[in-house]
Formats: structure tokens, sequence, C-alpha cells
């Protein structure tokens, strides 16, 4: 499949979408007697995948001009940005083509950590204190170690963006590439000989990504959100017109990509059949299944 995408070029609001989906902002900051001041501190920009999704990293890659792929595992692969000079490439493009979901929030403050450092003022002891402060409000906070070095640290405030909405379609497609599931359910009901073939598309979310969902749902003019869990909500349309006058023709015009880009295939191609009432016969349940 991903001998098909060699030379892939992606779209920039589909890398921010993407980003928006499996990208994320790492601040590390690491005890060492090699340097005065007694903690390292290296940042970061990742991206996570499966080894078989090699060619968008790839493409995401030679986009932006900078950071390497590194194997992790026996399947996993991730995109690294590390250098000063590197990661100024990586913020001009989140700049230019801005974050939506609350990774927004994560990469104003990796953005300020960034900015301490390209200006050396981690060096110092108020500048360290400072990007402490940031680490304490990104990611996973604070380490043990670093709780214990300085228990006075508060964590930095965060900025959240008011009013969000979807500005390209492209973002759109890319944030489903990471987030997004197309499924199907096939089901006999009681008492009768034929199946019943159910396609779902759906986007679960964070309940602190709640608005980027009514955003969705909006943006799409179909499908309902439901409370997932205490701690997560979905995005589902399972009205069979809106997803093939919507939703397939959307994913058409903005492609998925990835190894997610067959799921969609298959997603067609059984709209596509049970329209044709395949699921009718033996044959075409058959090959639905």
């Amino acid at each position: 499949y991903s001998t098909n995408n060699q030379g892939l070029i992606i779209n920039p609001n589909f890398l921010t979408g993407f980003a928006d989906a499996e990208g994320s902002f790492v601040l590390s900051i690491t005890k060492s007697n090699n340097v005065k001041s007694g903690w390292v501190v290296k940042p970061r920009f990742q991206i996570s995948l499966h080894k078989k999704d090699l060619f968008v990293l790839e493409a995401i890659r030679n986009h932006l001009g900078v950071g390497e792929i590194y194997t992790q595992g026996v399947a996993s692969i991730q995109y690294r940005v590390f250098s000063i000079n590197d990661l100024k490439v990586v913020l001009d493009h989140f700049d230019q083509f801005p974050l939506i979901s609350k990774k927004f929030v994560d990469y104003i403050l990796f953005k300020q950590a960034y900015l301490l450092l390209a200006n050396r003022e981690h060096l110092k002891s108020e500048g360290l204190r400072q990007i402490i402060s940031i680490k304490a409000s990104v990611n996973n906070g604070l380490s043990e170690a670093l709780k214990e070095a300085f228990p006075d640290i508060k964590p930095a405030p965060t900025v959240n963006r008011e009013n969000i909405s979807i500005y390209n379609p492209q973002w759109l497609a890319g944030f489903t590439s990471g987030e997004g599931s197309f499924g199907v359910k096939i089901r006999n009901p009681i008492g009768s000989s034929q199946a019943v073939i159910e396609l779902i598309f759906q986007i679960n979310q964070h309940v602190r990504d709640q608005q980027l969902i009514a955003c969705i749902a909006e943006y799409l003019e179909c499908g309902k959100i439901y409370k997932h869990s205490m701690n997560a909500v979905v995005y589902r349309v399972t009205k069979r017109s809106n997803l093939t006058e919507k939703i397939i023709p959307f994913f058409i015009k903005y492609p998925i990509l990835g190894l997610k880009a067959l799921d969609f295939k298959d997603f067609c191609l059984i709209a596509e059949l049970t329209k044709n009432k395949a699921h009718c016969t033996k044959e075409g349940l058959a090959h639905i299944i």
C-alpha cells in the first residue's frame, strides 16, 4: 500500500489536523552533573505511528524539511524534531496553520519554553524555574525528581482559545486520519433471515475537546454527539443518507492518509454493496463479511 504513496505531498492544513490528533510537544528535563544548573532541558515535537504508516511520517518530514524518523520497538515509529533551529521550522508552521484542539494550549506553553531556551535563559536560575513552571502545565506535569528539587514551583498559567472553528477541510481530513474510524456492524434481527448492515463513522475525544467535537458535527452538518464515558465524548454518523451524501463525498474530495485509507475504501465498497441490496443474497453478504 505504501509503495503507491512514494513522493506523497502533504497539505499543510492536513499536517496540522494530523498533529492535533497524533502529535505531541514534549519538554524533557533531566538531572545532569555536566551542566552548571544541574538540569538539562530538551524540547521536542513528535508524532508516533505504526510502522506501516511510515510514508505518512516521511511526507510530514519532507514537507517540514527537518527532523528524523526513528524505530520504536517492533511495530512503532516516531518522527522527532529536537534542535532549536529545526524546532523553529515546526513553530513557524503551527503559527501559520494553527492547532485547534486543546493541544493548542500545550503548543503555546511549549513555544514559551522554546523562546526561553533559544535566548539561553535556561542557563540562569530564574529562566530554568520558568521552564519548569511551564513543564508543570504540559502533558503529565513534573516528575517526582523535579517536584522534590523544586517544591515551590507553581504551574504556568494556560491560555484557552475561545470560539474555535475548523478553518480548512484539509485540517479535518488530517484529524480524521488520526482520530476517526470507519466501522461496520452486521446483525440478524430476531425472526428475520435478512442481515442488517450498519455503517458507522465516528470520532472519539476526551471530554475537554467537547467544543471541538461540536465544531466537527456543525462543519459536516450531520451526526450526533454522545457521552461515551465520564471522560470521553463521541461524534457518530449512522444515518445512511448522511454517510452517502456527506461523509463519503467529503473524504473522497479530501482524502484520508495512512492505513485508515484502506478502512475508508472498504467502508465505501460496503456502502455501495448495501445500496445495491447485495446483503440480501447469501453471496453478497459473504462478500460484505
